[in-house]
Formats: C-alpha cells, structure tokens, sequence
C-alpha cells in the first residue's frame, strides 16, 4: 500500500517473539499514521510512513516507484518461480553481455555445469587469477549466473568460472557444497589457491561462505578473496531484517516466524541448521581470505550480512562491509542504476587488490 507521500508500513517484524505479529494498514493524519505499540513479551506493532528517499539517485527513486506496482500475490509454485526467473535471467544476461562485453564458453568443470566467462582485453598480471561465481536464486533457481558472473569478469579483467550447482529440494544441502568443491580443487590444478576468489549473490553468497568453511573443515588450502554479496550464515534463527523486509524491501509479501521455533528449510534438509558448514557463524573463521560484504537498508538479508562481518572481524579477518542506501535485496541485478555502476566497480576491484597479495 502506498500513500501520496512515499510508503505507509505496518511493520510488526519487529518481533522477538511472533504471538500477537500483524501488519497495520492503516490511512488518517500523521498523528495516527506513526506510532508504535508494545506487548508484555516485547512483540512490537509498529506504523511508519516512510517518504520516498531523497538520499539516492533519481533512477532509484524510480525503481523503488516501480516495486509499489508489482503483483505481489500470494506463495507461487516451484515450477512458475523456475519459468519466472528462467525468463529474467535470459533477458538480463542478454543486457549484461551487451554493457559489459565479454568472451562465454558452456562447458563442464569437474563434471558441473559451467560457464567459462573471458575479459576480451585480460592483462598479462591476470592470466594466473581466476574467480568462481555462484549464482543467486533461493538455492532452488538460477537467478544470476551471467547476471553477476559477465560484469565482474569485464570490470576486473579476470576470467570467471561461473558454477550451476544442483538445486534444492531435488538436492538439498550439501549437494551444491560438493559441486562447488569439486570445480575448486580441479581449477587448483592450474591456479595457486590464493589466485583463486569466490563470490556470489544471496543463496551465491551463501554457498560462498559455507563452500570455504568446507575447505577448511577438508584441510584444503583457501581461497584468496570472498565475495558475499548479500548474505547469510545462519540457518538455526531469522534475523531482525528478514523480520521487517520482504524480497523487495518495503512492498511485498512477508512471512514473520517465531525466532524459537526454527523453520523448515528444502536446502537444509534434515541437517541440523547449526552445523558450521550450512550455517558457518557457527565455524571457526580464523584464518579466512579477505572478504567483501554488500548489502543495503532495505535488504531482507541487511541484519545476516552485517551479523557475518561483525563475525569474521572478530575472528580476526579483513572484512569490508558496504551498506547502500534504501535499496532492496541485490539491487545490483539491475545496471540502470547509478549505486549498481558503483558497486560492481567495487567489488571488482577488491578481487584486483585482494587476489594474490
């Protein structure tokens, strides 16, 4: 629901406990639109108008228009989000090859599915350095691949593996862990592991962290740089922002749960959401590459991203943590943004700083 000055919320996910949760939608004067009222047990039920952000750039503010308009319908089927997204992918990847040129070769590495994507203009330096992409896409679609593999292997100037692990529920957890350690140890028979960075998008970024937690866990030697654009590493509990924001931040569909009652998960499976490699809060991160955090204020995974980086920094590694302004989950899929042209420069060059040294 949207009122002439921006957005009117109800955010009862405030909650620390779910008993009494509901959305107030509510229109009248300022005065009744704001305010926040609060159980014995500390359940919040919160009202905001929240204006329309005048902190970003005008196309934002034009994306964020568009979300209000979306068909926010109730739960879809497994088989309409894989045609959805199939569909955006292919149209999405098309645009990405077309701004941001590049060389793509379908194969198979280690027996997965790959794409093998190549910078047209790749300097000599970079010849020996070689980045895996893990798309995003809820573990059980493919909603990025090129999407975030083309931009990156263009701006940094290094050849991308871009990795089409097998997807949840038909393989759950720790199906994709494998694939992906799989491509890994075959790439380290030409790379020097700290030639080699990893990255990914949300369920990619996921897979990121839980892939290297593996790796250590195995003894195998880590990578040089992580990318965890948009991420998680905790499966036992929601966290505060995926209590308040849906999938597009503000509009949308939101599902609060009980934070005691742990919630069945087809990528878990029957593994406990404790085991610290589906859930690596839970791992010893001392000794972990560098690593590159993304996120943004309205971003349902804002809270699990920068809970990570609060971690790996107390366990002693070189963590950065970029939080973008008002945008929702993974912004960065779309490139006529100006805080999308920023961000992938960005984490382009954190792999050309960080890979190798």
């Amino acid at each position: 629901m949207r009122s002439r000055n921006g957005f009117l919320i109800g955010l009862a996910a405030l909650c620390v406990a779910l008993a009494g949760c509901h959305f107030d939608f509510s229109f009248g004067n300022k005065s009744s639109e704001d305010h926040a009222t609060f159980d014995a047990d500390g359940t919040a039920h919160v009202t905001r108008v929240v204006p329309m952000p005048s902190t970003v750039s005008p196309e934002a503010q034009k994306y964020l228009e568009g979300l209000t308009h979306r068909n926010n319908a109730g739960p879809e089927s497994l088989e309409n989000r894989r045609k959805r997204t199939d569909e955006w992918r292919v149209k999405q990847s098309a645009e990405a090859k077309r701004l941001f040129p590049v060389k793509v070769e379908e194969t198979t590495t280690a027996g997965v599915k790959t794409d093998i994507i190549t910078p047209l203009d790749m300097p000599a330096a970079n010849k020996d350095r070689v980045l895996i992409n893990l798309h995003g896409g809820g573990f059980n679609s493919d909603s990025g691949s090129l999407i975030e593999g083309v931009p990156i292997a263009n701006l940094a100037k290094i050849k991308v593996v871009s990795v089409y692990y097998r997807l949840a529920p038909e393989n759950p957890f720790p199906a994709a862990v494998d694939d992906v350690v799989a491509v890994y140890k075959e790439l380290l028979k030409t790379y020097k592991p700290k030639k080699i960075g990893i990255f990914g998008t949300s369920a990619g970024a996921i897979l990121t962290g839980e892939v290297t937690a593996q790796l250590k866990k195995s003894g195998l030697p880590l990578p040089g740089a992580l990318g965890m654009f948009s991420t998680s590493a905790d499966f036992s509990r929601p966290s505060d922002s995926r209590q308040i924001f849906a999938l597009e931040g503000l509009p949308g569909r939101l599902e609060p749960v009980d934070p005691n009652k742990p919630q069945p998960n087809p990528y878990v499976g029957s593994t406990d959401p404790k085991d610290p490699v589906v859930s690596p809060m839970f791992a010893d991160l001392k000794g972990w590459p560098p690593s590159l955090l993304v996120t943004s204020t309205r971003d349902l995974l804002l809270s699990d991203t920068s809970l990570f980086h609060l971690a790996l920094t107390k366990a002693g590694v070189d963590a950065q943590l970029l939080v973008y302004e008002a945008l929702p989950h993974a912004f960065w899929y779309h490139y006529e943004l100006p805080e999308t042209t920023d961000t992938l420069s960005r984490m382009a060059q954190f792999f050309v700083d960080k890979l190798g040294k």
